[in-house]
Formats: C-alpha cells, sequence, structure tokens
C-alpha cells in the first residue's frame, strides 16, 4: 500500500488536474518514488485520488505486482484494442496504450513532471487528455521531506561510505613521500589508484559509485574534476565520495581535505576558514530557516576574511565559488539547496553542508557533512574526523 502525499494532492486541486502522471524506467526517481519498483524498461504510473496505479508490461507484472509499493498494478495488454493492434511502431501504441489507461481511470487532465517525453504528452493532448508541466516542481518538495525510514537508508550509505573514506585515508597514511610525490607499495599512489580501492570497499558494503573525486594539485579547484595521476606531498587531496545504496537506491554525500606532510600557511587558513563557515553554517540550520540564510552565514564568514563568493562576485573561479550545500535523496542532488534564493528548510529535508575555498591553477579545500533538518537545529548522519593533516 502506498503513503498518500497532500502536498500533491493539493497540488492537483490547485490545477484543476485528476492525476500525476510518470513515463519513465526505474531510474527515474519520481517514477521510482512513486512505484517503489525498479525496472530497465519504461512503465507509467499514476497518482490519482490519493492512490498510486502502475502500468507495466506483462514481462514485468509479476514482479511489480509483489514488489512494488503501488496499490494497483495493471498490464499494458488490458488496454491494447484493435486501433492499437493495427500500429506498425510498438513505440507509438505504447503512447496510446497509456491514453487509454487514463481514459478507463476517467482521467482528463494530468500534471507532468520536467522529464516527461514530449511524444507521450502529444498523443495524450490529441487523444484529449490534458497535459500540465509541473512548473512548481512539487515531486521535488514532496521527495525533500524525508520520512524516518528514508534517513535510515541515507545514514547507512553515509556508514559505508565513511568505510570508503577510511581507506582513502589508510592508503595516504601508508603512502610514503619521494621527490615529493606518494608511494605506496613501491608505485606512484595515484587518483586512479585512490578510487579504485574506494569502489570496492563501497561495492562490499552494498553501494555502488558512478564517479568520486580524489584531486590534488589544481584540479581540486575544478568543479567536479575526478583528479587524475600521481598524489603529492605538502598540498591538499579533496576526496569527494557520494555512493548510492543498491538496494534502497538512497545516495551518501561527504568530503575530506586531507595533507599527506605539512600544509603551508595558506593551506592552513583555507582550511582553518572552510570549517569556520561550515561550524557557522550549522549553527544557522533548523527547521524555518531559509536556505539563502545559511548560505548567507558561510558567506559572511569567507567574505570577511576577503575572498570572494557568489553572493558578492558574479560566478567567481577563486574564493567560495559554489553554494554551501544541497539536498540529497533518490538524487545525490535535489531539493532543497543551502544558496542564495533558497528557500524554507523543513524538518525531515537532508542537506549537505560543504564549504570550500579555492584557487584556479593553485587548488582548494573542502569539508562536507551530511545533516537532517530538524525542528530544533540537525542530526549530522556523518561521523568522520574532520583533521586536514595525515601522518
Amino acid at each position: 500500500m502506498s503513503p498518500t502525499y497532500p502536498r500533491l494532492s493539493s497540488h492537483l486541486d490547485d490545477r484543476d488536474a485528476d492525476g500525476y502522471l510518470v513515463d519513465a524506467d526505474g531510474e527515474n526517481s519520481d517514477q521510482y518514488y512513486l512505484s517503489g519498483y525498479h525496472a530497465p524498461d519504461r512503465f507509467t504510473t499514476l497518482y490519482a485520488e490519493g492512490r498510486v496505479v502502475s502500468l507495466v508490461s506483462s514481462l514485468e507484472y509479476t514482479r511489480a505486482e509483489s514488489d512494488s509499493a503501488a496499490d494497483e498494478v495493471r498490464k499494458t495488454a488490458e488496454f491494447e484494442d484493435d486501433e492499437v493492434d493495427e500500429m506498425d511502431d510498438p513505440r507509438v501504441a505504447a503512447k496510446h496504450v497509456t491514453a487509454n489507461f487514463l481514459e478507463a481511470y476517467g482521467v482528463d487532465r494530468v500534471v507532468v513532471p520536467d522529464a516527461f517525453p514530449t511524444g507521450t504528452a502529444d498523443v495524450l493532448r490529441e487523444r484529449g487528455v490534458g497535459v500540465a508541466w509541473d512548473d512548481e516542481y512539487v515531486m521535488t518538495d514532496v521527495r525533500a521531506v524525508k520520512s524516518e525510514r528514508e534517513v535510515d537508508h541515507i545514514r547507512a550509505a553515509q556508514r559505508a561510505n565513511e568505510a570508503a573514506m577510511r581507506v582513502a585515508e589508510e592508503m595516504l597514511e601508508r603512502a610514503t613521500v619521494a621527490d615529493g610525490t606518494l608511494r605506496l607499495d613501491g608505485e606512484p599512489l595515484t587518483s586512479e589508484r585512490v578510487r579504485e580501492r574506494i569502489e570496492i570497499r563501497l561495492l562490499e558494503a552494498g553501494c555502488r559509485l558512478d564517479d568520486c573525486i580524489v584531486a590534488g594539485g589544481p584540479a581540486a579547484a575544478r568543479g567536479h574534476d575526478s583528479g587524475s595521476g600521481p598524489l603529492t606531498a605538502n598540498t591538499p587531496i579533496v576526496v569527494d565520495i557520494f555512493p548510492r545504496d543498491s538496494e534502497t537506491r538512497y545516495f551518501a554525500d561527504m568530503t575530506r581535505t586531507f595533507v599527506k606532510g605539512d600544509p603551508d600557511d595558506r593551506t592552513r587558513e583555507w582550511y582553518d576558514l572552510a570549517h569556520e563557515a561550515y561550524e557557522a553554517a550549522l549553527d544557522t540550520i533548523e527547521a524555518g530557516v531559509t536556505g539563502e540564510e545559511v548560505d548567507d552565514a558561510v558567506c559572511d564568514v569567507f567574505e570577511d576574511a576577503g575572498y570572494a563568493t557568489p553572493r558578492s562576485h558574479d560566478a567567481p573561479e577563486d574564493g567560495f565559488i559554489h553554494s554551501t550545500g544541497h539536498g540529497v535523496g533518490l538524487d545525490v542532488h535535489e531539493s532543497p539547496y543551502l544558496a542564495q534564493k533558497g528557500g524554507e528548510l523543513e524538518a525531515g529535508h537532508v542537506v549537505t553542508v560543504e564549504p570550500g575555498l579555492y584557487e584556479q591553477g593553485v587548488g582548494g579545500v573542502r569539508v562536507e557533512d551530511l545533516v537532517v533538518v530538524r525542528e530544533d537545529g540537525y542530526e549530522n548522519l556523518t561521523d568522520y574526523p574532520t583533521e586536514l593533516q595525515v601522518v
């Protein structure tokens, strides 16, 4: 039995719509959230009158009926008619099956998410079904408020993440230095080697990893640069890991910055300021404050020290060059956002707090935890030290 979604129902009433319709495969987070079902092929899910109905192929039917969270699962074959049978292209026919399905449920107007396929929307409109884009991103807002069960899923993924971070830090601890380059077991210690061991540890913990950042030197200052080649001593190495639990499909996210050897004065200043900004953000977070207020607390720290931020400069390349944080759930980047124009935080939001400082051509530092917004503050889902220096 699927839960009801009062916020979604209210949105449908406001839009004079009969239902919310998703046409996507199970990788799509809205699809998985509503249906509780993962399939490699596209299927359709309708939320109407407080109930969830999924429309799947005969191949998927038995598994969907037992494994999904939908109130009802229907086969596409039930909604095929003579007109559909005569269509040469099964891809077009499938869209008419969706129209027949909506007609059977008395649905005349639907709201659809941002990524809804244009082809399906065109066929539905041709068949007299009103299709309206969810320009308020209501499903994103619904998904942003996590149940305690979802928080537990994210917490478990973060535990696995911490174990992977420990693997990375231990490799740096065991490394030796030769001519300024890190070596481990007689070979150069590269970003690629560290990422490989991180991924293996996460796989052992039941998580998967599409990518992660192990970036030293100038790469650490470039947004989402994964890093490559040998790592060096006495310079900051940013390790940012964001795995997904293979079973629950919820993400985790954390970043630590390490220096093997002796950080110089500039690196220590950057790191101390990033940590001060991190504490300022945490001190601000609670239900009812806005993401902008949290971001302001971070920008205050950096601007007072003379560094550029997105609040003080237009798209700075040096200084604090990104927002303070973002939501994490079925997507690694989702609402809400700790940023300028970021909206009001609610209890149950799960967000990153990740201030950093960067200089192009030189490098950067960042520290990132994952927290749950509570009515009177926050709960930190991350339990990992924030020391800079690795010995």
